[in-house]
């Protein structure tokens, strides 16, 4: 049977092609389960895959990027799965070097899946996505570090986008004190309504000090930012504190002193979502759909199609993407 796909692309030029194409089942890519896709969302890895360069990350043409999607199982050879079964895939470079979620039919290995968790639809959970997902790492993470509610303000970087977002909602639902930072003044309506109580302008955290220290300041951090911003960041962080990092916007880099680290204790925390084991997914997505406040989360989607999904890519890869885009494949 034939399905529509977002397909890229190379000439014998070596251009790439980017387009919505008519796709013939046998064409899918082997695996233990057949999913017919109903949503997926927005990366910034799915805009890489469809840049003329392919980001470094496609092996092969023709590709379908698309590195998370929802839906429901058509067919399966592994017992864990059924006719019927809805079910998330995030990760396992997925969209990358195997086809990804941008199609209506995806076929994957059983182990790259797992259950959607009760109080979640295939909507809710594509809204959250990879984006939500590494959130919730890294929350988890930085409470089995210590957090609490109460410490004092959790610092979140990149706050307008997927990642931030979502972090800002949920620590917000938690109880947390959550300071946002954003370069976009226009998105500071936003973050407040998803529960920020203090907006920090980027400018105030780009700056490099020679300082190594400086007042202590946040209880916690989530960083999708990197570069500069992370390493002065951590001299403001507080004693035993710890940072969940978790992107790299502003450069791989990282222009820091051990001094933080060895005077105050500061934890670094390095978040993977990619190659996270079945059961840090299973109690992620778990925790997703008891703490992630539904109503919040709606105002954060961006509805997209297939045929949208080009100039999505390239503007998630200038920063010009906000919240959380949801693309519904069959649309």
């Amino acid at each position: 049977m034939g399905f529509r796909a977002l397909v890229v692309e190379k000439d014998e030029a070596g251009e790439v092609h980017v387009g919505v194409k008519q796709l013939d089942e046998a064409q899918l890519p082997e695996g233990d389960v057949t999913v017919a896709v109903e949503y997926s969302t927005v990366n910034y890895k799915d805009g890489l895959c469809m840049s003329p360069s392919g980001g470094g990350l496609v092996r092969k043409y023709p590709h379908v990027p698309g590195v998370d999607f929802a839906g429901t199982v058509e067919a399966s050879s592994d017992p864990r799965y059924t006719a019927g079964d809805k079910v998330i895939l995030t990760g396992w470079r997925v969209g990358e070097v195997h086809w990804g979620g941008y199609a209506q039919k995806a076929r994957v290995k059983a182990d790259w899946l797992v259950p959607l968790p009760g109080g979640l639809t295939t909507r809710q959970a594509m809204a959250v996505g990879t984006a939500g997902l590494t959130s919730m790492l890294a929350i988890m993470a930085l409470e089995d570090h210590g957090l609490k509610p109460g410490q004092g303000p959790v610092l979140v970087t990149g706050a307008a986008g997927g990642v931030g977002s979502v972090a800002v909602a949920i620590l917000a639902h938690l109880g947390y004190e959550v300071a946002a930072v954003t370069g976009r003044p226009e998105t500071e309506e936003y973050l407040r309504g998803l529960g920020a109580g203090l907006i920090v302008p980027r400018a105030d955290l780009a700056e490099t000090v020679k300082r190594p220290l400086e007042s202590e300041t946040w209880s916690g951090c989530i960083d999708a930012v990197g570069g500069a911003m992370l390493a002065r960041v951590l001299g403001q962080m507080k004693y035993g504190s710890s940072v969940a990092a978790v992107g790299l916007a502003g450069g791989a880099g990282l222009p820091a002193s051990v001094i933080p680290f060895i005077l105050r204790g500061v934890n670094l925390l390095g978040i993977d979502s990619v190659s996270k084991p079945y059961e840090d997914r299973v109690r992620a997505w778990g925790r997703i759909a008891r703490e992630l406040p539904m109503d919040k989360l709606e105002a954060m989607i961006e509805p997209a199609t297939l045929p949208d999904l080009p100039a999505l890519g390239a503007a998630i890869l200038k920063g010009g993407v906000r919240g959380r885009v949801v693309v519904d494949v069959n649309a």
